[in-house]
């Protein structure tokens, strides 16, 4: 009775561990909370706005608010940054939001992938491998060291993951330093 007491509160010590990390993931110097969706983290995120901005832009809101699960490579402002000046801000423009649909859709691959998910796949395959994303491209992942997996869009560009694994009541963001860009 008395190992099974221990046992109890060992498991019961580590639930709250583990929930207390999930929700200690920061980005953007803001707590991304498990329990809200891909927007609702997203937009509390300082590193973020630019993105934000371009889905709302986009109309895909409702879409990314959905039950999912999605799985979002999200370019920070920086990310946005290295683009050529007046990209964005063309991009947002109702004009043309048929190609930041396109755009911001190339970023989400439907599922749940997280490190261990994408990384298990890669050493399963012995290299590469590809996923689908939501507009109908595919993106390249590969290791990069030991807890490193890098991402190779359709063009050629190369994005590091620079936070992995933050958890979303419909999915999982893996922050990206780098906008991908589909053919």
């Amino acid at each position: 009775m008395r190992k099974f007491s221990y046992a109890l509160v060992f498991a019961a010590a580590m639930a709250a561990t583990s929930i207390a990390s999930a929700a200690d993931v920061m980005v953007g110097g803001q707590s991304m909370m498990p329990s809200k969706d891909i927007v609702d983290n997203a937009v509390n995120s300082a590193d973020h706005t630019t993105l934000v901005a371009a889905v709302k832009a986009a109309g895909l809101v409702d879409t990314l608010k959905s039950k999912g699960p999605f799985t979002v490579f999200a370019p920070t402002n920086a990310a946005f940054a290295k683009l050529p000046a007046g990209t964005v801000e063309t991009l947002v423009k109702p004009e043309n939001k048929t190609t930041l649909t396109k755009i911001l859709t190339y970023h989400v691959v439907p599922g749940k992938h997280d490190f261990m998910s994408i990384s298990t796949q890669i050493k399963k395959q012995g290299g590469p491998i590809e996923l689908a994303t939501a507009s109908g491209g595919k993106l390249s992942f590969m290791m990069n060291g030991p807890h490193n997996i890098s991402v190779k869009d359709e063009s050629g560009n190369v994005a590091s993951i620079s936070t992995y694994d933050v958890y979303q009541s419909n999915g999982v963001i893996n922050v990206i330093d780098t906008v991908l860009m589909p053919k």
